[in-house]
């Protein structure tokens, strides 16, 4: 198995009853769909996300979905994807088994990022000492590169809360906040709270390695101005990542991003009689 460094290219044959064809070439790093309410947005991220959740990221150029990669020899992907989205959990039933409850979609997901947070903690320790080891003239400054990541991602989440006096407890095996002298738990923050870890510690957890992070409206819950910093701050923690992303919100772009916009209508690349 090759993993590919990013998508260089989506297309998605029969949307629509076979009434539309999509033909997305797309750039490095950030991809922005846009278009008015029903235009189809989501339903093409939601093709292109579907197989490689059923396949485990592994690409088959099935259900009508082709996609181009680079290097050309790769065939697997790392990826993420990101709903935004707040629903009550009806009987979950990990809920019952823990000491706290999980009450949200937002929770959940919060739940298995704090279990794959601590994975990506013990990996880059073992990382650290190995080079500490390493004997390398230059073992103590490569370690020190080895934690960047986590250091930007505590920078950028400590000045988003900075508001409301909290703060990332950094002795802590588990993501927590210190808010003036209490303890508080991800699942006590307000839904914008959780919405921007969710998205930051995804990007975190994924070790600068690049991948595909899909999201789709990820503005939903979130404040103009973490809505405008949101694309840098991910890049900032993860330079590699590639981002493909639906949105409403010009405050996501405003800040640079304006290029990396396509509209819905301009990779509809054919279109039959039947849907005219």
């Amino acid at each position: 198995m090759k993993y590919a460094e990013y998508i260089r290219e989506i297309e998605i044959d029969s949307l629509w009853s076979g009434r539309k064809h999509i033909k997305w070439t797309l750039n490095r790093h950030v991809n922005i769909l846009s278009g008015v309410n029903g235009v189809g947005k989501s339903t093409i991220l939601n093709k292109v996300v579907t197989p490689l959740m059923t396949s485990h990221g592994i690409t088959q150029n099935d259900n009508g979905v082709t996609l181009l990669l680079s290097p050309e020899d790769a065939d697997a992907i790392r990826f993420d994807i990101i709903r935004s989205f707040d629903r009550p959990l009806i009987n979950h039933e990990m809920t019952a088994r823990l000491d706290f409850k999980i009450a949200t979609e937002l929770d959940l997901q919060l739940f298995n990022l704090q279990r794959r947070y601590l994975d990506y903690q013990v990996n880059l320790g073992n990382r650290i000492i190995q080079m500490l080891q390493s004997g390398a003239p230059d073992a103590a400054q490569q370690a020190q590169k080895l934690s960047d990541g986590k250091q930007k991602f505590y920078e950028i989440v400590d000045k988003l809360f900075s508001d409301t006096n909290k703060h990332i407890i950094r002795t802590e095996n588990e993501i927590r906040f210190d808010q003036m002298g209490e303890v508080l738990t991800p699942y006590q923050l307000s839904s914008g709270e959780k919405q921007i870890l969710v998205i930051l510690l995804t990007v975190l957890v994924e070790d600068e390695q690049p991948y595909v992070l899909f999201m789709d409206e990820p503005e939903v819950s979130l404040h103009i101005e973490w809505q405008r910093v949101l694309i840098k701050s991910i890049m900032n923690i993860n330079p590699n990542v590639q981002l493909i992303l639906t949105t409403h919100s010009p405050a996501v772009i405003m800040d640079g991003w304006t290029d990396c916009i396509t509209e819905v209508g301009e990779i509809e690349v054919r279109q039959n009689s039947e849907s005219k």
